[in-house]
């Protein structure tokens, strides 16, 4: 009797035990959740339950996805503002009397509620794949309630964000306060009544933070990133006699997961699954730089990240306040330097001696508070916006129409490449300068044209005489400008020569590359597309273009000319000539048929052909061609843009280093420079590159590190995102390092196909170079001994950027971490 007692106790404290902590499939008049147990979505996508985010005293039920991701992801929170305490055991999400769902704390009081204002007999929740938490009446099938209506700061696939024009009632994103406080945060996501509508990020529910620009039918104009790959997915309806305006993204291939957030700092996320690993990625972000929050230079006034100061006023404007401008105070921007003739006159006649107003043309992101006029060409915009005084700008934008603008011009943003073009208004003063530099430049081209001309002329009429029965082809060389202009700063050296390289025409890079068709393009580089080419004896090559939309200017253009056509390296990218045409300007390289490095690295289904030794192998050759850069090219030069897409791979996955358009020439007895305008990719920059313009040979280092602990690792190194928290790969490295887990960083496709300790060589190595201080930094001759051999190693010494978000950190020299670099003896410590 005792054995049969004993066994009819287990069962029944097993049967309560099972009660409270076993998966559900919808909740019921009967079946409510309590603690311990989740509502799970048919396919095992989905869950809902009850969660403490980050182990916080407070609890809170809400929807996550369910795969085994290694920080949970919450897409939905119920109860955001009434939070309950995590010691309640006794709380429960339950259907009450009135067929609502409800949720209540251990002593039976309402927390939260669905509260549909409807009576159901009987009511079911149900949790769908889609993440979407559906009451349903039990009888009829009808939809009661829906959580994607009520969504919180995620917005995932298959939902809406709406807008009721004439109530004013619309769907938001809304941010969370904290990492760890999924209450009501200060920014919100949502659209605005425009037409055609955009997207805006607000603070406070009223003040812009970030806007998207209008919607032309296919993407919001103000975020170039919405690029063709991504259009079949996102569908915005508006619906004029209902007044209501719907915007849904629907990716169209159904086994890559996707959600946007907004987060507690008021920055839009599109996160995507890695589908090999457990984690999520930035796919985009916005605002990702100064230049993209709202209004940051005020009226009149346009942004440009990659200038230093990063506001200028528009032409024919100058700063209201000249103290203010050089303080890098923009925010009440610019005023008109010349009055306009309309304002004069409001007939617009000839009072400013028989001259009207004109228009300057510019491309650029649209600035705020435009106004739509229905013209169908681009003519009837510029003559209604011409014969009305108030219209002081206007763009006929492909997709919308005529826009025009009446008020003052805000939220300018040049873009790196793209952006619509904008007229603005200007008195004929403002203009006639123009004008007149224009003759003087046309006349300088047309003498110039002549002599040129003429002395192509002479050269081909002595080259004949010289090679008389030579029938050899002619072969055309472009003498390269003297590199004294591309140099930024007077410590730097110059060439002191120039070089010869083989000049293409026009005409024949448009036959190569099948008129720059989007099936040639390779890739888009931070200064322009690549387009892959064949010349007419068949040969294959890569054609970099910088257009006149290109972020990139005639100095990189030339720096990069005059640098490559000097430099000769198995592990560098050979340049086999250029073409300037018009505002074309084009590179021709030797076609790398691998592509880049992040092609393969970061690409799930294309990371398993990067196998343990073709990576070592990258990383050895990378390390030859920088050392080349720096100690044994006729040149001494620092590249400062070292980063995967810029690492090109040959027929035999050998790799090149490519685009020196930032690239430095240094003197060999100078060791830093200063620039006062940084570029460079953020994540490679070394500190005192990103924060002082200060470079060195030392920077390359840094980015060297970065990049061999993304080779190792398979990650990207700002990849490392849970919400609002941002951990880099130097960071996450470390930390693993300093537990004496560093094999733990090595990518899982490698499986057993690695050698354990040239992983840990360049892991150790990964983390020298990526040191905060320089001189902590090695040289290339010492990365590469390292590299090659069983060496004794320094140690590494702790990053002080933790939070790749913030550049603030104490840059003071800190006490390495001890832990053994005798790979032999290393033991991985893993989880039971």
């Amino acid at each position: 009797m005792g054995a049969k007692h004993t066994y009819c106790s287990v069962l029944c404290l097993l049967s309560i035990f099972l009660s409270y902590c076993h998966a559900v499939y919808n909740i019921t008049q009967s079946q409510a959740l309590y603690p311990g147990q989740t509502l799970v979505s048919p396919s095992q996508i989905f869950e809902l339950g009850f969660f403490s985010p980050n182990n916080s005293d407070n609890q809170f039920v809400g929807i996550w996805y369910k795969q085994n991701f290694s920080q949970k992801v919450v897409v939905w929170v119920a109860n955001r503002e009434n939070q309950l305490a995590v010691t309640d055991s006794r709380a429960s999400l339950a259907i009450g009397s009135n067929g609502n769902l409800n949720l209540v704390d251990g002593r039976k009081r309402s927390v939260w509620s669905t509260d549909t204002g409807a009576q159901s007999n009987g009511s079911v929740a149900e949790l769908s794949d889609n993440g979407n938490l559906l009451l349903k009446n039990v009888t009829t099938g009808t939809i009661l309630w829906r959580s994607f209506d009520h969504p919180g700061n995620t917005y995932l696939p298959h939902s809406v964000l709406s807008l009721t024009v004439k109530t004013g009632e619309r769907t938001v994103l809304t941010s969370w306060k904290s990492g760890t406080d999924p209450s009501l945060g200060q920014f919100t996501l949502g659209l605005s009544p425009k037409t055609p509508p955009e997207a805006f990020i607000w603070i406070n529910g009223s003040i812009p933070h970030w806007r998207s620009g209008p919607w032309n039918k296919a993407k919001f104009i103000g975020v170039p990133e919405m690029d063709s790959s991504y259009l079949s997915a996102f569908k915005l309806d508006k619906d004029v006699e209902k007044g209501t305006i719907n915007f849904s993204f629907n990716p169209s291939d159904p086994t890559i997961s996707f959600y946007l957030f907004i987060s507690s700092q008021g920055v839009l996320r599109l996160m995507q699954k890695d589908e090999d690993k457990d984690y999520w990625y930035i796919n985009w972000e916005g605002p990702n730089n100064t230049c993209e929050v709202y209004g940051v230079c005020g009226p009149f006034a346009a942004c440009k990240a990659s200038e230093s100061p990063i506001c200028t006023c528009l032409k024919g404007f100058e700063p209201k306040s000249n103290e203010e401008w050089s303080e890098g105070n923009w925010k009440r921007g610019c005023d008109r330097r010349t009055k306009l003739v309309c304002d004069k006159n409001t007939s617009n006649s000839a009072s400013s001696g028989g001259k009207n107003d004109g228009f300057w043309k510019s491309m650029m992101k649209l600035p705020d508070f435009y106004e739509y006029v229905p013209f169908e060409d681009a003519e009837s915009c510029h003559t209604w916006c011409r014969s009305n005084c108030s219209c002081l700008a206007y763009a006929f934008v492909d997709g919308i129409g005529c826009l025009v603008w009446s008020k003052d011009l805000i939220d300018i943003f040049e873009f790196s490449s793209g952006g619509e073009v904008l007229f603005i208004r200007l008195a004929p003063a403002e203009l006639d300068g123009d004008q007149q530099k224009k003759k003087v430049i046309i006349s300088l081209a047309a003498v110039g044209t002549i002599v040129v001309l003429g002395a192509i002329f002479l050269a081909w009429y002595r080259w004949r005489a010289n090679q008389k029965g030579n029938n050899k082809d002619t072969t055309k060389n472009f003498y390269l400008i003297d590199s004294e202009t591309s140099i930024d700063t007077p410590q730097v050296a110059k060439p002191h020569d120039s070089s010869e390289l083989a000049v293409f025409d026009f005409d024949s890079m448009l036959v190569a590359t099948n008129h720059f068709s989007i099936t040639n393009k390779l890739g888009q580089g931070g200064f322009g597309p690549v387009y892959k080419g064949k010349l007419h004896d068949g040969k294959d090559i890569a054609v970099k273009r910088l257009s006149s939309n290109s972020g990139q200017g005639i100095e990189e253009f030339k720096n990069e000319m005059i640098l490559i056509s000097k430099l000769q390296h198995r592990n560098l990218v050979r340049l086999m000539g250029c073409c300037i045409y018009k505002e074309e300007k084009l590179l021709i390289y030797e076609f790398m048929p691998n592509k880049s490095l992040d092609f393969f690295l970061f690409d799930p289904k294309r990371r398993p052909e990067l196998n343990w030794a073709t990576r070592f192998n990258i990383i050895q050759g990378v390390a030859k061609g920088i050392l080349y850069l720096h100690r044994d090219s006729s040149l001494r030069v620092i590249h400062r843009d070292l980063k995967a897409s810029n690492i090109l791979l040959d027929g035999k996955m050998n790799p090149k280093i490519s685009d020196f358009g930032l690239a430095r020439i240094f003197q060999e007895t100078i060791d830093l420079a200063n620039t006062h305008r940084v570029v460079g990719t953020l994540g490679y920059m070394s500190p005192e590159y990103a924060m002082g313009g200060i470079f060195s040979e030392k920077s390359d280092v840094y980015s060297f590190g970065v990049l061999i602990l993304e080779i190792v690792s398979g990650m990207k190194n700002n990849s490392f995102y849970y919400r609002d928290e941002q951990l880099s790969l130097n960071a996450h490295a470390w930390q693993l390092w300093s537990e004496c887990r560093e094999l733990n960083l090595m990518d899982e496709v490698l499986a057993d196909s690695y050698s354990s300790s040239e992983v840990v060589r360049c892991i150790d190595v990964g983390l020298l170079c990526a040191q905060d201080h320089p001189t902590d930094r090695p040289t290339m001759p010492d990365v590469l001994t390292m590299l090659s051999n069983e060496s004794d190693r320094p140690k590494p010494k702790r990053p002080s950027f933790f939070n790749q978000s913030s550049l603030k950190g104490d840059l003071r020299p800190q006490i390495g971490t001890k832990c053994s670099t005798n790979e032999a003896t290393i033991s991985v410590i893993e989880g039971r």
